[in-house]
């Protein structure tokens, strides 16, 4: 049949991966439930990746190039930029939670891949500061990390985020308060 593509069994198996990671981080993740859930056997998924590490790293590398797809560089509007980061987390709970299973399980070590993503964040920095008219040192980095922080954080830890706001609270009410808040806090001095 023309037209029609299966998926691989690596894009398969990154799939379940991603589910079983979400769920459960690289500890508590088990390749006989990723595999299952992928439809293939285990030694296909040490044939692809090699390891359940070096898979976790694949799950994360493509989270992340997902986010950086949807989200872009902090250019133009800054106030644009924070409310799609709010949107993409809110909308893709599963990067946060990779994420948060990431720095459990790293904890102060090394990431895998970390000089490639402090190089991303870096050209980030430089974006941001380029648009808020300042040099890209430590400062801009903090307000990146800032803007981060602020627009992911209630998607982060929603059972903080469900018993601090009132139950009359919705989302669009906290996307627009984060916005007010990242537009307070880029006014200049």
């Amino acid at each position: 049949m023309f037209g029609v593509t299966a998926l691989s069994t690596r894009e398969k198996l990154l799939a379940a991966a991603r589910d079983e990671f979400a769920a459960y981080g690289i500890a508590g993740a088990r390749v006989e439930r990723i595999a299952k859930q992928a439809g293939v056997n285990k030694e296909r998924l040490y044939g692809n990746f090699g390891s359940k590490e070096k898979l976790f790293e694949a799950v994360v590398s493509q989270a992340l190039a997902e986010h950086t797809e949807a989200v872009g560089q902090p250019s133009g509007d800054l106030l644009e930029y924070v409310g799609r980061l709010f949107d993409f987390h809110r909308d893709n709970p599963q990067v946060l939670r990779l994420m948060l299973w990431e720095a459990l399980h790293y904890g102060d070590g090394e990431l895998p891949d970390e000089q490639t993503r402090a190089g991303h964040y870096a050209d980030k920095v430089e974006t941001l500061a380029s648009t808020l008219g300042t040099e890209p040192g430590t400062r801009a980095a903090v307000t990146m990390l800032f803007l981060i922080g602020l627009a992911a954080w209630p998607s982060a830890v929603p059972q903080l985020t469900r018993t601090v706001l009132p139950e009359s609270a919705d989302m669009t009410q906290v996307r627009a308060q984060v916005i007010d808040l990242a537009r307070r806090m880029l006014r200049p001095e």
